[in-house]
């Protein structure tokens, strides 16, 4: 990061963040493609279709659900990430909220708690938003993943 010049910067979480959620989210994506039967590739490609045209009419709506699960669980994965976030920023005003808030919020044996609450709660919304719009997704997503998702 410091050979980049994002050493404290938001950018330098930006640029490490997906180094944990790629590789997961293709993995659990993975077993999704795989459970997609290769017959409604081939029949697709028989009633006339493109290769591209095949994979986004027939096969990418049939792994919704693991997409849907893939961005929330990178979404809450992202935002729970407090290891990177200390590690990446020192300043304050830079730093996300999940390392914002234990930081500035905590001082020695002095805890903030309505600020703290306040602070948690910003969190929990939009975590709450994703999980309420993306929830049948998920329901699904986790359906097909125990029942051979392998």
């Amino acid at each position: 990061m410091v050979a980049l010049g994002l050493a404290h910067t938001i950018w330098s979480l930006v640029l490490v963040l997906p180094t944990i959620t790629i590789p997961f989210c293709t993995w659990l994506l993975l077993g999704f493609f795989r459970s997609v039967p290769p017959q409604l590739d081939e029949a697709a490609l028989l009633d006339g279709c493109t290769r591209l045209e095949a994979f986004w009419k027939v096969v990418l709506p049939q792994a919704l659900p693991g997409i849907g699960a893939c961005i929330v669980f990178a979404f809450s994965l992202s935002l729970s990430n407090y290891i990177y976030a200390v590690t990446f920023v020192s300043e304050s005003a830079a730093r996300n909220i999940s390392a914002g808030v234990p930081t500035e919020l905590i001082r020695g044996d002095v805890y903030f708690w309505p600020s703290l609450m306040a602070a948690t709660t910003v969190v929990a919304i939009p975590l709450g938003i994703a999980y309420g719009l993306l929830f049948d997704y998920l329901v699904r997503g986790f359906q097909s993943a125990g029942a051979g998702g392998e």
